[in-house]
């Protein structure tokens, strides 16, 4: 029994470290487009990397946090091998620092994109900081005690529906139109299929059908805006629901989904908007949505896990069919294009996409639940 309960703690520490490097690529490298060599560079002359005439600090701390996960991961995939503490700390951070090194003489190759050896420096020192955490959380055993929480809260421990549930609040990192509301996606596809049809006269009346939408001016009403963020709430406690173990830990996992719910789209409209205009998303519509929403989370506390993946599956698709009636007013698109003209390029498109496919994958996703073959 022990081999095989450190079996899933290595596979999950090894699943973890996989996506966090996938994600630092991504943000290293984005928008993987326009590759070129530098017009009369040699190829050595790309292995220096330039000290930054200017850096804010936004960069800093994003380059020093950034590494610090890969670095604590790396370290106890190493420590649960039997490595020793020294030697797990030392190969952590040389290969955090290998990767940070290969990844910014990379950024040589792309216009939008600047190498920077301070960039580097912190890298390696967020990866050393993470290592020496890892190591600590190693010698105190508690990922034990994380493995036993998880067994004795839930009844079932989907790889994918946890996944899943981390990757909600990365979701609503992206601006969206109606707060919760995630897979507002229809807009970017009809503009594809627009654009496909456009050429050929035979599809002129899916063309027309395509350009009708809401107009501009529209917005949808108090009460459907109300509805649209209770189900956003709703919709992932559900999930949580349909594996943990019914009773009062369960009204823990609802208080904590409000908070991050609340935390997390406070943080999204302070990067896009500053500071001082954080709450703004703060409406009477939006607020009675999430008090509705964790009034109905509780109310279903004591629903079994197929019939919480049931009423996940309904509750869902519900909130996204309100939001795809929620036309992106001028405040939405200007946030849009902060995200892809500004500091946030980085991570524009990473959000972007999950929080266009969250929804629908969820829907996949509780429909297995719901017919028990997960």
């Amino acid at each position: 029994m022990k081999a095989s309960v450190d079996g899933g703690r290595s596979a999950l520490v090894v699943l973890l470290l996989a996506g966090w490097v996938a994600l630092i690529v991504y943000a290293s490298w984005f928008p993987f487009t326009g590759w070129r060599w530098p017009v009369g560079e040699a190829g050595w002359a790309l292995l220096r990397l330039p000290w930054p005439s200017r850096h804010s600090t936004f960069d800093v701390v994003s380059n020093l946090l950034g590494y610090m996960p890969p670095g604590m991961l790396l370290v106890l995939a190493m420590r649960q091998r039997h490595t020793s503490g020294a030697a797990a700390l030392r190969d952590a951070t040389v290969l955090c620092a290998l990767l940070s090194y290969v990844l910014e003489v990379g950024q040589h190759l792309l216009p939008q994109r600047v190498p920077s050896s301070l960039d580097w420096l912190l890298n390696t020192g967020g990866a050393a900081a993470g290592s020496l955490l890892g190591l600590g959380l190693a010698r105190t055993h508690a990922l034990t005690w994380a493995h036993r929480t998880g067994e004795l809260w839930f009844a079932q421990r989907s790889r994918s529906g946890l996944t899943l549930l981390a990757l909600w609040p990365l979701a609503l990192l992206f601006p969206t139109p109606v707060a919760l509301g995630l897979g507002q996606v229809w807009e970017r596809v009809r503009d594809v299929l627009a654009e496909a049809f456009s050429e050929l006269a035979v599809a002129e009346p899916l063309a027309r059908w395509l350009a009708a939408g809401p107009p501009p001016e529209a917005r949808l009403s108090s009460v459907a805006e109300l509805l649209a963020v209770a189900l956003g709430l709703l919709g992932p406690c559900l999930v949580t629901y349909s594996m943990a173990r019914p009773g009062i830990r369960r009204l823990w996992m609802a208080l904590g989904a409000t908070a991050l719910g609340f935390g997390v789209t406070t943080l999204s409209t302070a990067l896009n908007f500053g500071p001082q205009h954080a709450l703004a998303w703060c409406t009477v519509s939006s607020l009675g949505g999430i008090g509705l929403g964790l009034v109905l989370a509780v109310l279903l506390l004591s629903c079994g896990r197929r019939t919480a993946a049931a009423l996940g599956l309904v509750v869902v698709t519900a909130g996204v069919g309100l939001v795809a009636q929620a036309p992106a007013d001028p405040y939405f698109a200007a946030s849009l294009h902060g995200w892809e003209q500004g500091r946030f390029i980085r991570f524009h498109g990473l959000a972007q996409w999950i929080g266009w496919w969250w929804p629908y994958v969820t829907t996949l996703w509780l429909l297995r639940q719901s017919a028990g073959r997960e």
